[in-house]
C-alpha cells in the first residue's frame, strides 16, 4: 500500500529535523524517514571525546536554543543527541525510524519513495541524509597489503584500545586533529597531513565559521570574488584538547606518505614508520545513492543545485551536505536558514 503526503524528508538527523520544523510552521504535511533506530543522527555514533566547536547557544537548530551542558563550555556529542531527541519531541515532528530508503522515482506529477517499510507518494522530497554513512578512504598504494588494523573516523571510539600501539592518523582536518590529540598521550603517534596543519585562531568558534561561510555565499551570489569562506581561515578549529596537545608539542605533523607496506607506511625517500594501526580521517561523500535512478548527477558526479533546489528537478531539495546546499549547512547553527528557504520554495511549488 502506497502512503501519500506532500513532502518526504529522507533523514532524521539535524538537517531533517530543521526541515521538519519549517515545514510544520508552514502547515505542510510531511513525513521524516530515518534509517536510525534512535534520535540523534550521526552524533550518536561519534567518538567518545568529541565536543562541539562552539558553546551551546551558537550550536542550535531553529526555534530552540541548545541548553548549556553543566561543566562544559563546548557540549559533547551525548549532549547533542539529548538536544536533538528533545527537539524532535518538542515540535512533534513526524519521524518514522528504522526506515531505509532504497530509491526515489518519478511517478507522473509526483515522486515515489521506495523503502524497506513500504512506499510513499509525495509532491516534493528533501534529501537530508548527510555523509556519515559514506566514509571516504583514498586509494593509497599498498593499502590492501597492510596487515595491521585500518579504520575510518566513523569506527574510532576511544584511545584506550590503542594504548601502547604505533598508530598513524591520516588527515589534516578537524577530525584528524582531534583524534590525533586523543591518541597523543597513550600511543606512539604519527600524524600525517597533506599540507602543514592550518589552525584557526584560538578564539574562533563555530559562530565565526558560520559567518565566514555566509559572507562567501553572499559574495558569490552578488557576482563578487570568492572570499574563500571558512577555508580562508584555516582547516582546524583549536578546541581545548587540540590546543593543549599542540601547545605541549604532541602534534608534529609529517607529510603524506606514498604507500603502505605490510607493516609500515613509507615516504618517497624510503623512510618507514612501523605501524600497528592506521586511522583514516579522510572525510566523507554525500549519501545520495537513493537518487541514482533520477540521473541528477552531472558528468563529474555532482548534483547541481540552486540553493537547496536541484537544477534538474525542482521538486527535490538537498539539505545539509555542505556549502553547496547552503552556507555551513552541515552544521547545527548553519542548517536552519537553508532549511527555511527549502520549505518556502516547496510551499510555493505546492501552491502553484
Amino acid at each position: 500500500m502506497t502512503q501519500r503526503t506532500d513532502v518526504v524528508v529522507i533523514g532524521g538527523g539535524q538537517a531533517g529535523l530543521a526541515a521538519g520544523y519549517h515545514l510544520r510552521r508552514l502547515g505542510i504535511e510531511h513525513v521524516i524517514l530515518d534509517a536510525q533506530t534512535a534520535p540523534g543522527g550521526a552524533w550518536q555514533h561519534t567518538w567518545d571525546s568529541l565536543h562541539l566547536f562552539s558553546p551551546a547557544q551558537y550550536s542550535s537548530l531553529p526555534g530552540r536554543l541548545m541548553p548549556a551542558q553543566p561543566g562544559q563550555t563546548h557540549p559533547d556529542a551525548r549532549h547533542v543527541v539529548e538536544y536533538l531527541a528533545e527537539y524532535e519531541k518538542r515540535y512533534e515532528l513526524p519521524v518514522q525510524r528504522g526506515v531505509w530508503v532504497d530509491a526515489v522515482h518519478r511517478d507522473g506529477t509526483c515522486l515515489r519513495v521506495a523503502s524497506d517499510s513500504g512506499e510513499w507518494q509525495a509532491r516534493a522530497v528533501i534529501g537530508a541524509t548527510g555523509t556519515w554513512t559514506r566514509p571516504f578512504i583514498p586509494a593509497v598504494p599498498g593499502r590492501r597489503e597492510f596487515s595491521g588494523r585500518q579504520l575510518h573516523t566513523v569506527q574510532y571510539k576511544s584511545p584506550a584500545e590503542f594504548a601502547g600501539l604505533r598508530v598513524i592518523v591520516v588527515g589534516g582536518g578537524n577530525s584528524g586533529a582531534q583524534i590525533a590529540a586523543d591518541l597523543a598521550s597513550v600511543a606512539e603517534l604519527t600524524w600525517v597531513t597533506r599540507r602543514p596543519p592550518r589552525y584557526l585562531a584560538d578564539d574562533i568558534d563555530g559562530r565565526a565559521l558560520f559567518d565566514a561561510a555566509t559572507a562567501r555565499r553572499q559574495a558569490l551570489d552578488a557576482g563578487h570574488g570568492d572570499t574563500g569562506g571558512v577555508a580562508s581561515l584555516g582547516d582546524i578549529v583549536a578546541v581545548p584538547p587540540v590546543r593543549s596537545a599542540r601547545d605541549a608539542g604532541l602534534l608534529p605533523a609529517k607529510p603524506m606518505f606514498t604507500r603502505l607496506t605490510s607493516t609500515a607506511v613509507e615516504w618517497a625517500d624510503g623512510t618507514l614508520a612501523e605501524a600497528d594501526a592506521v586511522v583514516w580521517c579522510t572525510g566523507f561523500r554525500p549519501a545520495l545513492a537513493h537518487f541514482a535512478s533520477l540521473r541528477l548527477r552531472g558528468t563529474r558526479g555532482h548534483i547541481a543545485t540552486v540553493g537547496t533546489r536541484t537544477v534538474d528537478d525542482p521538486r527535490i531539495h538537498l539539505l545539509g551536505y555542505g556549502d553547496w546546499t547552503g552556507p555551513a549547512s552541515a552544521t547545527l547553527i548553519g542548517v536552519g536558514r537553508p532549511a527555511r528557504d527549502a520549505a518556502r520554495e516547496i510551499a510555493s511549488l505546492l501552491s502553484g
